[in-house]
């Protein structure tokens, strides 16, 4: 795939997610990625490699630290009574990028779609943001910067993580 001049770089290895626009990096951000380092494997938490593209952006206008379940918010707004009520839950929070794989075989279709496998650059709490591979496949990031990147990006936009 030709590199775009306007896209979002993630770095496994840095854990950092850059946005490039006009060929230039405009922001960069602190991210996690999975636990379980790369992979395109259904079930696996793995995050996917190579490239994607943002496919719906979820939760315009709702409260910083909103709690999603399914793609829906709750209702809820993250906080420490509730992290001690649910201590299991996988927090998506704030704001939800959901990615859809572009490579047929790699991380499209069958048992390596990232769409169908739920993967989504998504808020989290801001205290598990450790510098360090954490999640569970998808890119967790801090509450207000997931926020302020979901204003400067929008649905279509190509993803490459590497």
């Amino acid at each position: 795939m030709t590199i775009p001049e306007s896209y979002l770089h993630i770095s496994i290895d840095n854990q950092q997610l850059s946005l490039l626009k006009d060929g230039k990096i405009e922001k960069k951000y602190s991210v996690s990625t999975a636990k379980n380092g790369a992979g395109e494997k259904m079930g696996s938490e793995c995050t996917p490699t190579g490239w994607h593209k943002i496919r719906a952006k979820i939760g315009d206008k709702q409260a910083l630290n909103a709690v999603f379940i399914g793609r829906r918010p709750t209702g809820e707004v993250y906080n420490v009574e509730l992290s001690h009520k649910y201590p299991k839950r996988d927090w998506i929070l704030s704001r939800i990028l959901w990615l859809g794989g572009l490579e047929a075989g790699k991380n499209r279709y069958g048992k390596v779609d990232s769409t169908w496998r739920y993967i989504y650059i998504h808020g989290c709490p801001d205290e598990l943001m450790q510098g360090k591979p954490e999640s569970h496949g998808c890119i967790r990031m801090k509450n207000l910067d997931v926020i302020d990147l979901f204003n400067n990006v929008n649905s279509g936009l190509k993803v490459l993580i590497e």
